[in-house]
């Protein structure tokens, strides 16, 4: 199983089944904010529907094709990071994250990201790591650009969230460019 310790007081661990009530709680909490940036906030609306989405993060993860973790911090669930749409033949991944209002600031996000790349780089040996942010969060864009990711451009209305399209930076590490 996936875990890392990020810091003291923080750490990340493979979702489970059995974290579905805490995760919902706190997306509970978050569902105004969360729902300016995350497609999935407004479809996600009972804790049955929190369960469905591990349970397939799980399925991703038995197939070799990804997993999500949840990000503890002080105890508690602070948010998620997922490792996900891994091309094998072309050996690279997509990081996606989200973190309650009440955890950020304090960088570890930045820590998330950063073990969840070297993950992908050190011990899966993708080649390519992207990360896609909305051109208006300013508070995702800054992960990427802190881990020395390269923006390679702006996919162009290429998210349809609020009843508007919006735009996505890609970022993207490549392997020989990682430095640990």
């Amino acid at each position: 199983m996936f875990s890392a310790i990020l810091r003291p007081g923080a750490e990340l661990r493979l979702l489970e089944e059995r974290h579905a009530p805490a995760l919902f709680s706190r997306v509970e909490r978050e569902r105004e904010y969360l729902r300016q940036w995350m497609p999935w906030v407004d479809v996600t609306r009972t804790e049955e529907d929190i369960l469905a989405f591990i349970r397939r993060m799980l399925d991703t993860f038995a197939s070799n094709q990804g997993f999500s973790a949840g990000i503890w911090a002080d105890g508690s669930i602070a948010g998620v990071i997922t490792l996900h749409k891994i091309d094998w033949v072309n050996r690279k991944g997509e990081i996606g994250y989200w973190l309650g209002r009440e955890f950020q600031g304090r960088g570890i996000m930045t820590d998330a990201a950063r073990a969840l790349t070297d993950h992908a780089i050190v011990e899966l040996q993708l080649n390519r790591v992207e990360i896609l942010c909305a051109t208006g969060n300013a508070k995702s864009r800054a992960i990427p650009k802190r881990l020395g990711f390269t923006l390679e451009g702006v996919l162009r209305e290429a998210q349809f969230l609020n009843e508007r399209y919006d735009d996505l930076e890609l970022y993207s590490m490549l392997r020989g460019g990682y430095r640990r």
